[in-house]
């Protein structure tokens, strides 16, 4: 029997390409594969439209409009399987070097949920996103989705937990976190710290669908409010399946009353 807040979520993991029409044909084959075992929502992962440019090339030249060939691609998707769909593109912003690094969310009906543009750029670990792309506005961005709430993050934004908190105060139940994890010493035991802790100190679900191959980490994962994996993919090609409990997310929040139990609150700097 099925409860106020259950849902079932895909975590899809594969590597993208320079090739955009190539994309958009694994994204079609991935949705349907995925959208074959019932999930309400299938997440994808970051710049799964295009990846990123190597240092010093501009990823400026394949972004796209939020009304453009991606995102129609998405809603007919999302239109032809029923489901919603999160998934990470570059969108054209002012600057025409550099987009922004956006997940958009789409309804299962194929209408735009939200979009949010990537606020905390990868400038680490000897690498500059700045240097690509534009940082978003300092916003949490929630969308809704059957009786869930869905908190949107991308890749490095982990490592700033007041983000996660933030969008735990606008609602979310669930953090969704499209990832290019780029792979290297200690960076899977970090992204896999990083998942789990989130879901623990804010009493979430976490559902990271993750760019593998040889450049990113894989290791796709729905983690409970408890920081238990319930899902997961290694390093291939595939996807993962997992159920939300509204009421395992209850019972966990009562066992565990962290959030009511905080003296501090986040502001942005």
């Amino acid at each position: 029997m099925r409860h106020h807040g259950d849902m079932k979520i895909a975590v899809v993991q594969g590597a993208s390409s320079g090739d955009k029409a190539a994309n958009r044909e694994a994204v079609v084959r991935w949705v349907a594969r995925a959208a074959a075992a019932g999930p309400e929502l299938v997440v994808l992962p970051e710049a799964v439209m295009a990846d990123f440019a190597s240092e010093g090339e501009s990823v400026g030249a394949l972004a796209e409009a939020l009304d453009g060939e991606f995102v129609s691609t998405l809603r007919k998707c999302a239109l032809e399987h029923g489901t919603a769909i999160v998934a990470g593109m570059f969108e054209r912003s002012c600057d025409e070097r550099r987009p922004y690094n956006t997940l958009l969310a789409v309804g299962a009906d194929g209408e735009l949920l939200g979009a949010y543009r990537k606020i905390h750029l990868y400038d680490a670990f000897g690498y500059k996103e700045s240097e690509q792309l534009t940082p978003g506005d300092v916003a949490p961005v929630v969308v809704k989705i059957g009786d869930t709430k869905f908190g949107l993050m991308t890749c490095y934004d982990l490592r700033f937990p007041e983000l996660s908190r933030a969008l735990v105060d606008a609602g979310a139940d669930v953090l969704v976190v499209p990832a290019a994890w780029v792979r290297g010493p200690l960076k899977e035991h970090h992204w896999t710290t990083l998942l789990t802790a989130r879901a623990i100190e804010n009493t979430v679900y976490v559902a990271s669908a993750a760019q593998n191959g040889r450049k990113y980490s894989g290791l796709s994962q729905v983690i409970d409010p408890q920081g238990v994996a319930v899902a997961a993919v290694g390093e291939a090609d595939g996807f993962a399946v997992a159920e939300i409990s509204g009421e395992r997310l209850a019972e966990v929040r009562k066992r565990n009353p962290s959030l009511a139990n905080r003296r501090f609150t986040v502001t942005p700097r």
